[in-house]
């Protein structure tokens, strides 16, 4: 049970709604800590496939509660943060790094999403966004810097040129602007976000073989982060014919050539031997 969060589980998709609807889902530290704790909590779970995270109420996320004003992130703030949480900030980067999960996510921005409940968004896998959202990052209009991974992401997502724009304007843009600058899978009207999230987190659980999805967002995100294109291609090599001798690798074939549905049992979290990664 939490206090700024539901959680629900069904069909091996697990749902996150921020809760604090009277607020725009501004996130409190009492929340921050929460939604770490839930989202590893899922990952955690072997029945759960896919995480889901969305808002309750017209909005998403609006981003870090300002009821205290510019204290909120000076020096006393920035310490009551830490502890609070009982981090540090390595370690709260650690919490946070989503990306690194071996469980598929999915962000279901139902509406607006500004400052740190925009850049939120983008340690998740997949965001799917209201066509009217209000998304924003304000940061440099209060002197603050953009945070949550944005500074990486976002360029990779959007090329420089327009990140720098987003960053340094602070302007509005909406969800459908988002969708078709690639930020987002696919901009749809606000009462369908949700719904939509939850189709392409069903079909991912019903019929991704939980560790190869894992491990293809891992490399996903290593290739990123290396120029080494040739080494990916000899590591994507190695880990296909690895998977090959996996347990539920028959398992998926017979169910793609006979269109079933398979019933895969191996971990989500099956190791990768060391000697296979480049």
């Amino acid at each position: 049970m939490y206090e700024f969060l539901e959680v629900d589980i069904a069909d091996g998709v697990g749902v996150v709604k921020l809760n604090r609807p009277e607020a725009k889902n501004a996130m409190n530290m009492a929340m921050t800590g929460e939604l770490t704790d839930a989202v590893r909590s899922l990952d955690a779970d072997e029945d759960v496939r896919v995480i889901v995270v969305t808002g309750n109420g017209a909005a998403f996320c609006a981003g870090i509660d300002l009821t205290e004003g510019a204290a909120t992130f000076d020096a006393a703030g920035h310490a009551e943060h830490n502890e609070e949480l009982g981090v540090t900030d390595e370690s709260l980067t650690d919490q946070f790094a989503f990306w690194k999960l071996r469980t598929p996510t999915i962000c279901a921005i139902n509406g607006a999403a500004v400052g740190a409940g925009f850049t939120l968004t983008l340690v998740f896998d997949i965001r799917i966004v209201a066509e009217d959202a209000k998304l924003r990052m304000p940061f440099v209009r209060m002197n603050l810097i953009p945070e949550a991974n944005s500074t990486w992401m976002l360029p990779r997502l959007v090329g420089v040129s327009r990140a720098l724009e987003l960053f340094l304007t602070g302007r509005f843009f909406s969800g459908a602007e988002a969708a078709a600058m690639g930020i987002a899978s696919s901009a749809v009207p606000a009462d369908q976000v949700l719904a939509t999230a939850l189709e392409m987190a069903k079909e991912i659980a019903t019929y991704a073989a939980p560790m190869a999805a894992g491990v293809t967002k891992d490399l996903v995100y290593r290739a990123l982060e290396t120029g080494d294109r040739t080494g990916i291609m000899t590591e994507e090599t190695k880990l296909t014919w690895w998977a090959g001798t996996q347990p539920d690798t028959t398992e998926g074939v017979t169910a793609l050539m006979t269109r079933g549905v398979p019933n895969f049992k191996q971990s989500k979290h099956t190791p990768v031997p060391d000697d296979l990664r480049s």
